[in-house]
């Protein structure tokens, strides 16, 4: 369900006992990375189930998130790789959930979505992406909405830069949702970086704004989760990348300075994803309603 500053009740403590120690801290992958990668998270009242999956050919994190305490389980997807759905979906199965929404931080530049092809196998799926993304969807989202699985909800942060409709997906702050925070960034804020800006209607000034009001504000134990990663790196925090991130912590100047001079190659697979994921993934998908 997604809702407009609507409140849920649930009772979660998210400790993630292997990600972080009492000081939390960038922790690594193995460096010998195989075809997947699959982490996980389990808070201490097993209400949340988290599953953190990578997809090794375009450095993708999928995340899986679900509500163990409900009846049904529901759960969600960000940032779906369509090469890897056959592996999403066996694992949702073998963990008897119910998947509900696939959703996208953004149109992603480097791989097709998942997303269609979800919605092709598992009936009922709702594919979800913010209304500022011009893509095709199920549902649209904008600024301050919140999308829900059983008591455990996601608020929506407009973080455009990187691409003019990205958004970032936080956990809520109540008490009663998953403590610390989580924030799954998309290309905002990579660890130890950020997504690039000379395309897709991305802007360096539009990204530090972004970045520093509205995920540099948010708690400073917030877990950020990204949707790449290119040197071996699963989870950092706000503090950490506010202290430490090569590019974020200068002043925007210098950011856009940085921004403008990283000479970097055109992305071998835009031109194939992102007319496939303005379509939520499949060419020939059907018209979408806003539900």
């Amino acid at each position: 369900m997604v809702t407009h500053f609507s409140r849920f009740q649930h009772l979660l403590l998210l400790q993630s006992r292997f990600l972080f120690s009492h000081q939390s801290r960038v922790r690594r992958h193995p460096l010998i990375r195989t075809r997947t990668v699959i982490r996980s998270v389990m808070g201490s009242s097993s209400k949340l189930l988290f599953r953190q999956l990578f997809e090794k050919e375009s450095s993708t994190y999928t995340y899986l998130l679900a509500d163990v305490s409900h009846p049904d389980k529901p759960a969600l997807l960000i940032d779906p790789v369509d090469k890897t759905v056959d592996r999403d979906l066996k694992l949702i199965n073998e963990l008897g959930l119910k998947l509900v929404y696939a959703m996208n931080t953004h149109v992603h530049a480097d791989h097709v979505t998942g997303t269609g092809l979800l919605k092709t196998k598992v009936s009922g799926v709702k594919s979800v992406i913010s209304k500022a993304s011009g893509s095709k969807a199920d549902m649209f989202l904008e600024p301050g909405d919140r999308v829900s699985i059983g008591d455990i909800y996601l608020e929506v942060h407009a973080t455009p830069g990187h691409t003019a409709g990205c958004v970032t997906y936080v956990t809520g702050e109540d008490a009663d949702q998953p403590q610390p925070r989580m924030a799954f960034t998309g290309d905002a804020v990579l660890i130890r970086g950020c997504g690039r800006t000379d395309f897709q209607g991305g802007s360096s000034d539009q990204l530090y704004e972004s970045v520093h009001s509205q995920i540099f504000t948010l708690p400073k134990d917030t877990l950020i989760y990204p949707a790449h990663d290119y040197k071996g790196y699963e989870v950092s925090t706000v503090g950490e990348e506010m202290q430490h991130n090569p590019r974020l912590t200068k002043d925007k100047e210098t950011f856009k300075s940085i921004m403008s001079n990283l000479n970097l190659a055109y992305p071998k697979m835009i031109d194939v994803a992102v007319p496939a994921n303005m379509v939520c993934g499949l060419q020939d998908l059907p018209a979408q309603a806003n539900l």
